[in-house]
């Protein structure tokens, strides 16, 4: 049995190549020569975007309903209901922003938090850093290039409020007219919660992710397996999505915006607090949604990316 490490058993294993032409003891790893498969550095950004892709067809009502309650403290009911009225149709309005945005940042989440790693790890061996803390960067470092793709959360905002539905026609309408009438600058509009969410998150996940995974009981069969890849992944997302929903409050306001004063985090929130008369009740409404949404979509998406890698 290989060492035991704080941080994801996936990305423990990389550093070590096996043998040409065969795989590793702890994992389906396929290296240069072998004439199938992808190469090591290039899969983890491939199985990340499709179970990102799989897990955004299967989700996307379920998170419109919880950015209705994020924008204006709707009841779930009241906020499916103003669903309801707008019809099918435009259900799935907004889809193509966060199918876009998710599918690469959640590539970028997977495949640089390793090739940072390996590349850290060469240098934290020579000067004696210790593992976890050169992984923590690593997610860090992960997380902070995410936010690069801000501008799809920005129009996924724009698109999902109801409020602009005869504004914006469309992903591309909205991006041009952002560029054309306010500049670059407003489709970053929102970028600190952003920064302040991704970072912090990413270095949980993939520290407490190889250690909940242990915890869980053994798994003798492929489905067993799939399960505590799925209840792994489930329970950290809905754990890290009720801590940083705060700050998911405060995007959603600031991003529905449009033209104006660039308004700091701290004024955003405080708006919002007393907007809903300083109710810690009210400016979590929409949690226990968003509990089960991230319990569902961290648990498709671990579970798909670990399956893929097995595969691919």
């Amino acid at each position: 049995m290989g060492v035991v490490t704080t941080m994801d058993p996936e990305s423990a294993r990389q550093p070590q190549v096996p043998p040409q032409g065969k795989l590793s003891n702890s994992g389906p790893v396929f290296v240069a020569g072998r004439g199938m498969g992808l190469r090591p550095r290039g899969k983890h950004y491939v199985c990340g975007s499709v179970a990102a892709f799989t897990n955004i067809i299967i989700t996307f009502p379920i998170q419109k309903v919880l950015f209705r309650q994020q924008l204006h403290g709707l009841r779930a009911t009241e906020a499916v209901q103003q669903l309801q009225r707008e019809g099918l149709r435009n259900l799935y309005r907004g889809l193509l922003p966060p199918l876009l945005q998710k599918t690469t940042t959640v590539a970028i989440m997977f495949g640089l938090y390793e090739d940072f790693s390996r590349l850290l790890l060469q240098h934290a061996r020579a000067s004696g850093a210790p593992e976890l803390l050169t992984r923590s960067v690593a997610a860090a470092l992960a997380g902070t290039a995410e936010a690069a793709l801000t501008p799809f959360e920005r129009v996924q905002t724009l698109l999902q409020d109801h409020r602009h539905n005869g504004r914006f026609q469309n992903t591309a309408h909205a991006f041009r007219t952002l560029l054309r009438d306010y500049g670059v600058k407003e489709c970053y509009r929102g970028l600190v919660p952003v920064l302040l969410r991704n970072g912090p998150s990413n270095v949980l996940f993939f520290g407490l992710r190889g250690p909940i995974k242990q915890r869980l009981p053994d798994a003798h069969t492929k489905t067993g397996h799939l399960l505590n890849d799925f209840v792994c992944g489930g329970l950290l997302g809905a754990a890290l999505g009720i801590m940083f929903y705060p700050l998911n409050v405060v995007k959603s306001r600031a991003q529905a915006q449009v033209g104006g004063e660039f308004v700091p985090c701290l004024r955003v929130l405080a708006t919002v607090w007393r907007e809903r008369g300083g109710s810690v009740a009210l400016l979590f409404r929409g949690a226990t949604l968003n509990y089960h949404r991230s319990l569902l979509s961290w648990g498709i998406i671990n579970a798909t990316y670990e399956l893929l890698l097995k595969v691919v």
